[in-house]
């Protein structure tokens, strides 16, 4: 397995050198990889990403996160959460009790690039979270379309006891899966997804407008 190297950046910061696929915030002259945010660069497997300081999520125990398998050992998978911590999904927690550590293939049940939803289950932010796939709704997600926001406005996507997420899945023909750090699966037409697609957006950017409900509802009326 190779090992998550992490650093605090600065837009313009050499971050490393080498062959790398770059993801966010991002960008290389001639093999040399430098950050355009200001946040924390990270580097795992091949890849390198920069997670800004601002939206960043910051894990909770019992929270509902949707992360991407980015890389595996012999008894864990490493998962992204959109934080500035990496997931841990231990193996044993998954597989039958019965089998030997020595006999698990990690690859039959989880590989890189597969859509997890989990659970925080422990974490101290002395180290990363460890994660669970045990539960109702939990596990690996086969299909849909996955969009991000900043965590910090999931809650006004659900609402006050779910107000707002009932009011889209009554008028959108969508099902959501909603992870706490922001990340959201779409099950749905092409269509719908993409007026849900343009609801979650107005929500996000008018997330502080007291008359937030009046104007997701006028929108949903618009794109009937």
């Amino acid at each position: 397995m190779s090992q998550v190297i992490r650093k605090h950046v600065l837009p313009g910061e050499l971050i490393a050198k080498g062959k790398y696929k770059y993801e966010k915030n991002v960008f290389n002259i001639k093999d040399s990889y430098y950050s355009t945010k200001l946040g924390l660069a990270e580097s795992y497997h091949d890849k390198i990403r920069v997670i800004p300081i601002s939206g960043v999520y910051m894990p909770k125990v019992d929270d509902t996160v949707i992360g991407t398998v980015v890389d595996f050992g012999h008894a864990h998978w490493l998962i992204d959460i959109n934080s500035c911590f990496i997931g841990v999904l231990v193996a044993k927690s998954v597989f039958s009790p019965r089998i030997s550590s020595i006999d698990y293939d990690l690859e039959s049940k989880f590989k890189i690039g597969d859509t997890l939803c989990a659970k925080i289950n422990s974490f101290d932010r002395t180290r990363d979270p460890l994660l669970s796939v045990y539960g109702h709704g939990l596990g690996k997600i086969f299909s849909g379309s996955e969009i991000t926001i900043n965590p910090n406005k999931v809650a006004r996507l659900i609402g006050k006891k779910g107000s707002m997420i009932k009011l889209l899945e009554e008028n959108t023909d969508v099902k959501y899966t909603i992870g706490q750090n922001g990340r959201i699966v779409l099950k749905g037409t092409l269509d719908s997804i993409n007026k849900a697609k343009t609801v979650i957006e107005l929500i996000e950017n008018e997330s502080q407008n007291s008359n937030l409900m009046d104007k997701v509802q006028l929108l949903l009326k618009n794109k009937k």
